[in-house]
């Protein structure tokens, strides 16, 4: 029997895929043929509901069941329709131009082979899709406002923006603060995982309507396994499908699976590339927990009210990591008569550069990869090493009674990356610029995975405008 042929595969439908395949359906015609391969199942925002309040699984597998690895280290992620869409809080601040430019700019870490004015438009694409709620003032270059208002600073991080300015802002965020489309208002609820009200952005409450594109096929429980090749070029995809493997035939595919997939997949299709694979990383993250004396830390409209970026950029930079402060406004209290508001929870997010030790290979089998991971970088730990210092610096005006930092490091930040990283050749990088990959010159690479630098921020936003500028690029 022929094989089925499309002229696109893509793998995953969480941010990476789904935002290449929105701006693939602006260009192509209307004969073209697509496939979407989603290796879970779909759960709608109702069942995840009900699953919350009742705490009952859901009956999909875990990220923690995907994947094989020695290290006490997690890598958390969503592997079911809309993927980490599903699991992530919504938070959206731009990387700074400087992280496209750390190794000129602070001789440390690799540079990303395109600047922060080449993703400029396609930053302002993608908060236009997200609707992203975000402050007047930032510390990066912007064209446009924001398309939806702040969230409510609390009073203390009114304190902190009064002093710092455009250093201290409203966090920029996919938690509506208007209701549009699906969504909601965000409700305060600080469960943002599963938003009681649909006010994050996901896959599934505003990209949902690409999957019913008539050029679009999307298989459920299909996990792709390898690329079969023909030269320099992909010619066909092979799946699993309910336990049987498939093969069909295509023109180009686009990976968007995650920073544990994505170099898995092309681990098993024979890539010999000795970087597929190296640099799995992510942020580490600290809390601190700060005690006030007669200051009332009230108000606020969401889960994480506010970013700090006096610890982010600077000439710290050229010898320990940069550092993001989040603001929590999640429901607690002080458990102190009179007291009760009197504190504040911040955490402290620090870069990390990849380390070719730390990397995804291939496992027993070619459906489970196998993690290897010893650690963040010493440079991530020389930030961490001057957490206490820095805070008094920057929140001893403040009226401190005591302050607690947290021992121990976050067991993950939710956000994987860097290991098929884009750069400028072969010999230091697995994709170019336009994420396709430099041997398979038909397959794009989309994600976090193609970081060559891991920024104190969140990654969500920049590997969404990421995949609109790579399939503009690709497809024009």
């Amino acid at each position: 029997m022929q094989k089925a042929k499309y002229d696109f595969v893509f793998v995953g439908t969480s941010f990476a895929s789904s935002f290449f395949l929105k701006k693939a359906l602006e260009i192509l015609g209307p004969s073209s043929k697509i496939l979407v391969l989603e290796r879970g199942k779909r759960f709608p925002h109702a069942d995840r509901l009900r699953s919350k309040i009742d705490n009952t699984p859901l009956g999909n597998m875990g990220a923690l069941d995907t994947y094989h690895s020695s290290s006490e280290k997690i890598w958390v992620f969503d592997p079911s329709f809309g993927g980490s869409s599903n699991c992530w809080t919504g938070c959206t601040p731009r990387f700074m131009p400087s992280d496209f430019k750390l190794k000129s700019t602070y001789g440390v870490g690799s540079d990303f082979p395109i600047s922060y004015n080449d993703l400029l438009p396609f930053y302002e694409e993608a908060e236009e899709i997200m609707q992203i709620a975000g402050p007047e003032e930032t510390p990066w270059p912007m064209d446009h406002s924001y398309r939806q208002p702040p969230q409510i600073l609390s009073t203390v991080d009114i304190l902190l923006n009064k002093k710092y300015g455009n250093q201290y802002i409203s966090q920029p965020t996919a938690r509506a603060t208007e209701s549009v489309g699906k969504r909601g208002k965000c409700c305060t609820s600080a469960v943002c995982n599963v938003c009681p009200v649909n006010s994050k952005y996901t896959i599934e409450n505003s990209l949902s309507w690409l999957f019913e594109d008539p050029r679009v096929t999307l298989k459920y429980e299909s996990q792709a396994i390898y690329i079969n090749k023909q030269g320099n070029m992909a010619n066909e995809i092979v799946y699993l499908h309910n336990g049987t493997e498939e093969t069909v035939g295509c023109d180009n595919i686009v990976l968007g699976a995650n920073a544990v997939f994505n170099p898995h997949i092309l681990l098993n299709s024979g890539d010999s590339n000795t970087l597929t694979g190296a640099g799995i990383s992510e942020q580490v993250g600290r809390f601190v927990r700060v005690y006030y004396n007669g200051l009332k830390n009230v108000g606020g409209s969401s889960i994480i009210t506010a970013n700090g970026f006096m610890m982010y950029d600077g000439d710290h930079r050229k010898s320990r990591a940069g550092c993001l402060i989040e603001s929590f406004n999640t429901p607690f209290i002080r458990n102190e008569p009179g007291k009760w508001r009197d504190m504040s929870i911040f955490k402290f997010i620090y870069e990390d550069l990849p380390q070719n030790s730390n990397r995804v290979i291939k496992g027993q089998d070619n459906v489970t990869p196998e993690i290897v991971y010893s650690g963040h970088s010493t440079y991530t730990q020389s930030g961490l090493d001057h957490l206490e210092e820095d805070f008094l610096r920057y929140f001893s005006f403040l009226p401190i009674e005591h302050y607690e930092i947290d021992p121990n490091n976050q067991q993950t930040e939710f956000h994987i990356c860097g290991t098929t990283r884009m750069g400028t050749s072969r010999d230091n990088s697995v994709v170019d610029a336009g994420l396709v990959h430099h041997d398979i010159r038909n397959v794009v690479v989309a994600g976090s995975s193609v970081f060559p630098a891991i920024s104190p921020a969140n990654p969500t936003l920049t590997l969404s405008a990421l995949s609109l500028m790579a399939a503009k690029k690709y497809l024009t």
